[in-house]
């Protein structure tokens, strides 16, 4: 089963749970009805801030919809052990390619994440509850956050209040990020 299956399925289950129509967690959640059904379907992968929204909007953390097993502390990620968790947030041709780096520590607060951003003319903001840290690791990211546009080179880094509407892009071929996501449940 594949990561995208997964979350759907996880998604779906705590909605129902709750008693909850796909139309009031689009409503809770502020997002499309389409999205909604295109996650619990498996179709689509949603970007991290989507995850953070749906976890808010069914009263959960967001590694519930990441997590597949327990690990012990502390939690070690080798470079040549991470794992894509999808191969993007925009279907076969998107731009993020995800790398969890706290997948199976049950009790964490934040959401590391190792980011591979793929260049990308389309700078869609998005906004949720939280905040992010992010360490550019190679190549060149563009920041937009609020009216504000940023270049970021290797070593760069940034911590900003995720409710901000933002975008984060490669600014040339391609960047490699670490993003640390914290998201109050």
């Amino acid at each position: 089963m594949s990561a995208t299956d997964k979350l759907g399925k996880r998604v779906r289950m705590y909605r129902e749970k709750l008693g909850l129509t796909a139309e009031e967690l689009s409503t809770n959640s502020g997002l499309s009805l389409r999205l909604i059904n295109d996650i619990e379907d498996g179709k689509t992968y949603p970007p991290i801030g989507s995850i953070i929204k749906l976890s808010r909007a069914l009263g959960q953390r967001v590694g519930t919809f990441m997590d597949d097993q327990f690990e012990k502390d502390p939690l070690i990620i080798r470079t040549d052990g991470r794992e894509e968790e999808t191969s993007s947030h925009r279907g076969a041709d998107g731009h993020y390619h995800y790398y969890p780096l706290g997948k199976g520590k049950t009790d964490r607060h934040m959401e590391p994440l190792y980011i591979r951003i793929e260049a990308d003319e389309k700078e869609e903001l998005s906004s949720h509850e939280g905040e992010e840290f992010i360490l550019v690791m190679s190549g060149e990211i563009k920041l937009i956050y609020g009216k504000e546009v940023h270049i970021l080179k290797k070593g760069d880094s940034v911590y900003y209040n995720s409710l901000v509407p933002h975008h984060l892009g490669s600014s040339k071929e391609h960047a490699e990020i670490l993003a640390v996501i914290y998201a109050p449940v």
